[in-house]
């Protein structure tokens, strides 16, 4: 029964569109709701059965303190036994399974599937946004709002459809029932209605407010804790925690402002309500007291009337608590659409083809970028890589090398220009089968936060164990490998890296990473800085590994040291985002240009530049 209804909304499926989540709030809502309207609306339906049965409570006690104080004893039992046999199996038989009904759609239907559904179908979404995306926001940040919205959206649902629906419900029929015997019984009700509805008008905005703001704070706050645990090294390093406590320390104050004035409402929310509540108890009772004295109504109603307001009371505490989650609850969803309900960037084109490598020549056609900035980084480029060519970029900081990797891997949209590989624009072809097609070592090498197979898998998931161990011995990773524990004894290719691959040295990474892309086995190659943090002695060994790696690819390679990349077929030296020389490194040496300089300066002016050139 439970394995039924936990089955009835899958919460990983896909969304049916890959467009962003609706930036509107209804719209966002109706977005997610709607993937499990079935159960909501059974869950509405179960709700308002419920409300029915509990209204049913006052009325049975109503009936049998009519029988009791106009029948004897045995009148009772001879004549209404029936009638008690069937408030005894609706309270005791049917009752309990339309709440059991209820329970089932909500606790196993609805509660985790639907929070999980909005986060992975969340998730999905914000995975597949720009990088630029993620360098204009915390990580943690944008990682709480996913993880907050799910539930929060769920329970501003589920809390709406149970208590507040439940007691429009309730309060509705129980108008109806009280109006039957008089209808002067149901003023304190309507009364109470109104009021509660001009309460709610005046408190749901300043609470929907409060409850966003303290949702943002949230978040900043989250997002500066992880900030400072992302980059714990650094804060030792430079021996700075009380730095960072005072950086901590003024999100967590302004959280807790915002959190006082939130709650400073909810109390004078709930103090409100209590005095309410209070008026309609005692006037339904007065009403009562005062019809039965007049003898227009017999005690059986009084007895009805008095439970019916007292249950009423009750039920408004629990929806009141109820009222100020969902406001609560809107404000954190609110929160997290700012990361969510965000358009994508870098979006495919809508026929957008998959890249097909038969040769691999890259062009780089009158090039134009700058991050969106008027000075601009790259002003014109052109650039041919012949298929299987090797080529080193060179040039000063800030040149634009970094960038033209970036703009080939479409990180970012050019402002200008194209670039083409095998004679296709790369701003047609999807943005997988373009970074597919290139393999590309950096020279801050993260791994993720899983164990060395995994990692090194990562370049092709489908590779074999004896695929993964060949390009660990070629990228002369197993010596270190094999050494391997982590915290719960996994030993080799089965110890976790840690976050980024804190556990390993910067060279074991570095190695790593070179073993992923040696799996991969791309037609592109790659390598900014390919090599800069292995010791010689290793970068020696792996260097005759990336010249076979190389063989039949087409390279870019990017180093600043020299030395590593003068073998190449050609180098593109580059100043202030244009090429302005290009050529061997012999013939870069004899045009005595920004390359001879930059040579002269690394070498130190001992080292005979055609020796490296010819051996």
């Amino acid at each position: 029964m439970f394995r039924f209804f936990e089955n009835l909304l899958n919460p990983t499926v896909d969304a049916a569109t890959d467009t962003s989540p609706p930036a509107g709030l209804a719209a966002f809502y109706w977005h997610y709701a709607k993937q499990a309207r079935g159960l909501l609306v059974a869950l509405f339906l179960a709700g308002t059965i419920v409300a029915l049965m509990d209204l049913l409570i006052p009325v049975f006690i109503g009936r049998v303190v009519d029988l009791v104080t106009t029948h004897t004893a045995a009148e009772v039992l001879k004549d209404h036994w029936k009638e008690l046999a069937g408030m005894a199996l609706v309270q005791m038989g049917l009752r309990p399974l339309i709440l059991l009904g209820q329970n089932l759609i909500a606790n196993q239907g609805v509660v985790a599937n639907l929070t999980n559904l909005v986060r992975w179908q969340s998730h999905w979404h914000v995975v597949r946004q720009g990088w630029s995306f993620f360098q204009n926001d915390f990580a943690g940040r944008i990682a709480n709002r996913i993880m907050q919205t799910g539930p929060s959206l769920r329970d501003s649902i589920v809390s709406g459809t149970n208590a507040v629906w439940y007691i429009l419900v309730y309060g509705t029929s129980a108008i109806l029932v009280l109006s039957r015997s008089d209808g002067r019984l149901a003023i304190p009700i309507v009364a109470w209605f109104i009021g509660y509805l001009l309460m709610l008008r005046w408190f749901v905005p300043r609470m929907r407010d409060r409850s966003r703001a303290l949702s943002e704070a949230r978040s900043a706050l989250t997002g500066r804790v992880v900030d400072s645990y992302t980059n714990i090294l650094t804060v030792k390093l430079f021996a700075r925690p009380r730095d960072e406590d005072a950086f901590v320390r003024a999100s967590v104050d302004e959280h807790n402002e915002i959190y006082r004035r939130q709650l400073r409402m909810m109390t004078f929310f709930t103090l409100c309500l209590s005095a309410m509540n209070a008026t309609m108890v005692v006037g339904t009772g007065a009403m009562a007291i005062a019809l039965w004295s007049m003898g227009q109504v017999n005690v059986g109603v009084v007895a009805m009337a008095l439970p019916l307001a007292w249950q009423m009371q009750s039920m408004s505490g629990w929806v009141a608590f109820n009222i100020t989650s969902i406001f609560e609850n809107v404000g954190t969803v609110q929160d997290g659409m700012k990361s969510i309900a965000t358009a994508r960037t870098m979006r495919d084109i809508d026929d957008a083809k998959a890249l097909q490598v038969t040769a691999g020549e890259v062009k780089f056609d009158d090039v134009h970028f700058g991050y969106g900035t008027a000075r601009g980084v790259l002003h014109g480029v052109n650039l041919t890589i012949k298929p299987g060519e090797r080529i080193g970029l060179v040039g000063p900081s800030g040149a634009g090398k970094s960038t033209m990797v970036n703009v080939l891997l479409r990180f970012f949209d050019l402002s200008a220009g194209r670039i083409l590989i095998d004679g296709q624009d790369i701003a047609g072809v999807t943005q997988e089968s373009l970074r597919g097609h290139i393999a590309m070592v950096t020279q801050d090498t993260s791994l993720l936060h899983r164990s060395i197979r995994e990692n090194i898998r990562y370049g092709r998931p489908e590779a074999s164990e004896a695929d993964i161990r060949s390009a660990a011995e070629r990228a002369h990773a197993m010596e270190f490998i094999e050494t391997l524990e982590d915290w719960q004894g996994r030993r080799g290719f089965d110890a976790q890296v840690g976050e980024r691959g804190v556990k390993l040295s910067g060279g074991q990474r570095q190695r790593i990473a070179l073993a992923r892309v040696i799996l991969k086995n791309a037609p592109i190659l790659v390598l900014d800085e390919a090599t800069s943090a292995l010791d010689s002695e290793v970068e020696a060994a792996i260097q005759e590994q990336l010249d076979t790696l190389m063989e039949g690819r087409t390279v870019i390679a990017i180093a600043h040291r020299l030395s590593t990349i003068a073998r190449m077929d050609r180098l593109v030296v580059m100043d202030n985002g244009k090429i302005v020389e290009t050529g061997s490194h012999a013939e870069l040496l004899a045009k005595d240009g920004i390359y001879a300089r930059l040579w002269l300066r690394q070498s130190g002016g001992f080292q005979d530049a055609e020796t490296l050139d010819n051996g």
